[in-house]
């Protein structure tokens, strides 16, 4: 195998784990929070977060058409967390998940 190829899998695979904490940390934070886990918005982020397993799985055998669908997804999320980044009202120390979607992703794109 090409030494370029070895490098491209290597960084894909450590930007794959970095989604996936992140997708972590967004399901952990949210559930955290409330009193009580909700059993249906539980199992909407578990839904996504096995697609978003499966989207970067087929990315890494070399998928086009998921690599265009990824960089469609992770476009839409940065700019979402832009946005919101400006528009919620809290302190600066709570946005900082909102700062690290948009590393990673931006780093993901890239």
């Amino acid at each position: 195998m090409n030494e370029i190829i070895k490098i491209g899998k290597k960084r894909t695979i450590l930007v794959s784990i970095s989604i996936l904490f992140v997708s972590i940390h967004t399901i952990y934070f949210y559930h955290a929070v409330r009193p009580e886990i909700e059993q249906k918005k539980l199992i909407q982020q578990i839904i996504r977060f096995l697609l978003t397993s499966g989207l970067l799985y087929l990315i890494y055998i070399g998928k086009n058409w998921a690599k265009k669908i990824a960089i469609a997804l992770f476009t839409f999320s940065i700019v979402f967390a832009c946005y919101s980044l400006f528009t919620i009202k809290t302190s600066n120390i709570n946005k900082i998940p909102l700062l690290i979607l948009i590393v990673v992703y931006s780093l993901a794109i890239y």
